[in-house]
């Protein structure tokens, strides 16, 4: 480890003049050598250092989710030219180009802070063998030595010998209390990160080895902090700790406000996006607009939590417009007032035609008033004939009846006579 700061010396100087800054701000409020000072000017330097890092971070955030739509792209060229590792490269850095995405810009803000890192750890280092470094001179040095964190000295390790810390005037058993706590709380935070990035931020319905990959590193990267904690400074512990605090609240932040599409926090996002859109009728932000707007433009390709908003603002009577912005559907709703009847003033119901009667349909819809009818029509009009003429026209109509029957050939009464061809 030692050898390895030593290639980072180059950036000792600033990162020493960082802390010092920091140190005389604190300890001025807190002392000059107590553990507070020097280790919020620890804490400060991390958080300096993450903010610088956020435009990579971004960049870190496109890349994972450009390599997570490529996998199956990537796993069909594997298929195809298993027996050739040679073409397989070609091809996958060919669409590597095509595409512009960058499998080591997932790694971009790890490598951006591992000098800082390496630069701290030879500073601490430094003062742990009374040795001045960078702007750090003897009396910061003293400051610096004299400062413990919970009973353990700032430069002492977790291996360091009984010696070693009694010259930092401290207890070995207070010092790997000290450490191993703080160990296990880098080594849980750095795989709760993890673990909510495969349990909430990924595609469930794309099945990749990229996924396998990430559920074995959720298992790796603890124990690695696990196995190198032990030989880092609690400078050192304090300052990975801050960074894996840091990068959890980071990534919940993201998770919560931009998540990966098929995912579960999508699912969740979109899901307090149309509360929101429904009870205010419109979008709040230009993150937003930039989801709506994006989940527009896809059509027919949005997934199930995608078309389910979708469906949402459409049951609301809101339409979600292709700039981002959400609109009142036409006709989508009806006008509600206070005590909840509908209101009046709307457009008017569709009226259904009247069912007209035989005759009129016979004879070309109903009749206008004066027009004289004829004898197949029935006669709404009252008529001045008395009960018992009207009983007589009906007997005559029946003698009538009788009468056309007995005419046409056919006997009143008895059987009929069958109707044959005569014998000449």
């Amino acid at each position: 480890m030692d050898t390895i700061a030593s290639f980072f010396s180059f950036i000792t100087t600033p990162v020493s003049w960082v802390i010092v800054q920091f140190h005389s701000v604190y300890g001025a409020i807190f002392g000059p050598d107590t553990g507070w000072a020097w280790g919020l000017s620890i804490v400060s330097l991390v958080i300096l250092i993450r903010i610088c890092l956020i435009p990579l971070f971004v960049k870190q955030i496109k890349a994972t989710r450009a390599m997570q739509t490529l996998q199956p792209e990537m796993k069909k060229i594997q298929e195809r030219y298993k027996n050739d590792k040679q073409r397989q490269s070609e091809e996958m850095m060919k669409l590597y180009k095509e595409t512009g995405t960058n499998p080591l810009s997932s790694c971009l803000p790890i490598l951006a802070q591992s000098p800082f890192f390496f630069a701290l750890y030879h500073v601490l280092n430094s003062i742990a063998n009374n040795d001045t470094i960078g702007v750090i001179n003897e009396s910061l040095l003293q400051s610096a030595q004299k400062a413990h964190i919970f009973g353990a000295p700032l430069a002492a390790k977790f291996t360091d010998s009984s010696s070693d810390v009694a010259a930092l005037d401290a207890s070995l058993t207070t010092v790997r209390i000290v450490t191993a706590v703080m160990i296990v709380l880098m080594s849980a935070s750095q795989f709760y990160t993890q673990r909510q990035l495969m349990t909430k931020n990924v595609d469930t319905t794309v099945k990749t080895p990229f996924m396998q990959q990430q559920k074995m590193l959720m298992y790796i990267f603890p124990v690695m902090f696990a196995v190198f904690g032990i030989n880092f400074p609690v400078g050192v512990l304090v300052y990975w700790l801050t960074t894996n605090v840091w990068t959890m609240g980071q990534q919940m932040y993201v998770i919560r406000n931009n998540p990966t599409p098929g995912s579960k926090a999508q699912a969740a996002y979109l899901e307090r996006l149309t509360k929101h859109v429904t009870d205010h009728g419109k979008t709040r932000g230009r993150g937003e607009r930039a989801i709506v707007k994006a989940i527009v433009a896809k059509g027919r390709d949005r997934n199930e939590y995608e078309r389910k908003f979708i469906n949402g603002l459409s049951k609301a009577g809101l339409a979600a417009q292709a700039d981002g912005t959400v609109l009142k559907g036409e006709g989508a709703v009806a006008t509600v007032t206070e005590d909840g009847t509908p209101a009046t003033g709307g457009a008017p119901k569709r009226q259904q035609p009247k069912r007209q009667s035989k005759s009129q349909r016979q004879h070309g819809g109903p009749k206008q008033a004066g027009e004289p009818t004829t004898s197949l029509e029935k006669s709404d009009e009252p008529t001045d004939e008395k009960p018992g003429a009207a009983k007589k026209t009906a007997q005559k109509s029946g003698s009538g009846g009788s009468r056309s029957k007995a005419q046409s050939g056919q006997r009143k009464g008895g059987p009929q006579r069958p109707k044959s061809p005569t014998k000449k």
